[in-house]
């Protein structure tokens, strides 16, 4: 079985002489020469993606004022960069928004604007020691005027990022983008067959130390990236490079309504190809990755999965979900993901990237824990009162006023027959039938149909968030059958602060 070596692979990179192919251009030649012929044809297949990595930023030093100061605090363009490291290091990851400007501009539009060559206001503070006696410093700087500016993304290059999607009954706004009600579009991320990890699921290629194209620089991957979980089909990956080096062609800040500020990066990894073994992984169709669209509309943790999709579905713009059509759309840009393949490609074939193998392998078995919780949060059940007040929407609005009177309450679940909640009746409401000189006569006239309610499990903290996010003041607690069991109110919240919680 033929194979090549590294040094081969770089001598003819050296000589002008090496065949590099962008990976969505590999299954082809694999179908037209075998695997066999296409092991002699090629020698190295170059990856690109192009998307949102939030957990991105840079580390900068720089220098020292006259007289020195310890920075302990520091702004960059009003964006409070880490300055916890030492006297005039810091660390601005790209999520960090501005005091003044909020979400619409954040680290990531620091980043952007250095490398667009624009200068940031560099504010700094101190309390003033001995050997730095300076305590404030404002002043304006570039990339040039820094002793370094690199680059360090905690995790970037997704093996397999989950599709968004969102059954409730409201537009969702997160960091998968705007999600709309009742699953009416379903958002994704990732490059598929082009993307680099899924052209070395086994992490044989892709390791320590290994150089890549970073935002248009000659990077590094360091090692594994945090929440890293190779072993359930989600590695990613922690790089590095310099900024001086980036292009904005490459590098793009972005803010996501309702979210936050984050990072466009472009990434790709060259991929020598070795031996047959390589030929095949790189070999990889949309149609063979996978993924799951997950429900964004459960605020938990492990969100369900309402079906399995493959990267060739959703990149044709539609899936289909409960026998109904529904769109697709790319949080990332393929445009732009051939772009940083078909620059690699040229830094290889011109001799301006060597490539070496991983110093250091990432273990392909280890899998992402969640966080260990040694106290339960709180829950609804937990603090919900259930001495209820209620209503059938047959009965009259003097019945419903008299009952509101009775129970000293505000708001009036009303039920069906069978105790399932159809509609909320409040005092407000009876006070607006009274003011319209007696239009409607009985509780189906005047209630609200469309509840805002909870659950006994769900949390208190997302309880809380309903009742901000609605503007109303209690919430009924409905059962799995749809069974009021109790209601959660702004009174009941208290609890938590007259008693403390502990669990």
């Amino acid at each position: 079985m033929m194979e090549k070596t590294i040094e081969l692979i770089n001598t003819r990179i050296r000589d002008g002489n090496a065949r590099a192919v962008r990976a969505d251009q590999m299954p082809d030649i694999v179908d037209e020469l075998g695997v066999a012929g296409a092991l002699r044809e090629v020698d190295v297949v170059t990856t690109g993606t192009f998307g949102a990595m939030c957990s991105s930023g840079a580390f900068f030093n720089f220098g020292h004022s006259d007289p020195p100061i310890r920075m302990e605090k520091v702004w960059m363009n009003d964006v409070e960069a880490y300055a916890g490291i030492a006297a005039v290091d810091a660390y601005l990851g790209a999520t960090q928004k501005s005091e003044t400007q909020g979400i619409s501009y954040g680290g990531a539009h620091v980043l952007e604007d250095l490398v667009a060559g624009n200068s940031v206001r560099l504010r700094a503070q101190s309390k003033g020691t001995d050997c730095y006696p300076r305590k404030t410093l404002e002043i304006d700087l570039t990339l040039e005027d820094m002793n370094q500016a690199t680059m360090v993304n905690p995790r970037n290059s997704y093996q397999s990022y989950v599709a968004a999607a969102n059954t409730t009954d409201r537009t969702l706004y997160t960091y998968m983008g705007t999600l709309l009600p009742n699953a009416g579009n379903v958002s994704y991320s990732g490059a598929g067959c082009l993307s680099p990890i899924p052209n070395d699921p086994g992490l044989r290629i892709i390791g320590s130390g290994v150089p890549i194209f970073l935002c248009g620089a000659e990077g590094m991957i360091i090692g594994e990236g945090t929440q890293a979980s190779p072993g359930n089909g989600f590695a990613t990956l922690m790089t590095t490079g310099n900024m001086n080096d980036m292009s904005t062609d490459f590098l793009r800040a972005a803010t996501f309504k309702g979210y936050n500020s984050t990072l466009y990066v472009g990434l790709g990894v060259p991929i020598p190809v070795l031996d047959e073994d390589v030929v095949r992984r790189t070999a990889v169709r949309d149609e063979d990755l996978k993924t799951t669209i997950a429900d964004y509309g459960v605020p938990s943790r492990d969100r369900p999965t309402l079906r399995e999709v493959t990267y060739a579905e959703l990149k044709c713009g539609h899936v289909e979900m409960d026998g109904e059509e529904v769109k697709t759309s790319s949080l990332s840009s393929y445009k732009k993901a051939l772009e940083v393949a078909d620059e690699l490609k040229s830094w290889v074939e011109s001799g301006k990237m060597e490539l070496a193998l991983p110093t250091r392998r990432i273990n392909t078995e280890k899998t992402s824990r969640p966080m260990r919780d040694r106290a339960r949060a709180p829950q609804v059940r937990d603090i919900m009162n259930t001495s209820l007040v209620t209503i059938s929407e047959d009965e009259d609005i003097r019945t419903a006023a008299k009952r509101l009177l009775r129970g000293g309450t505000n708001h009036l679940p009303v039920l069906d027959g069978a105790n399932r909640l159809v509609g909320i009746v409040t005092t407000f409401d009876i006070s607006k039938a009274v003011a319209s000189n007696g239009k409607g006569e009985t509780v189906k006239d005047i209630m609200t149909k469309r509840v805002v309610y909870t659950s006994p499990a769900e949390a208190v903290d997302v309880a809380t968030h309903k009742l901000e996010r609605n503007n109303i003041s209690a919430l009924p607690v409905v059962d799995e059958s749809g069974k009021l069991v109790g209601i959660l109110s702004a009174i009941d919240l208290s609890k938590l602060f007259e008693r403390g919680w502990k669990q």
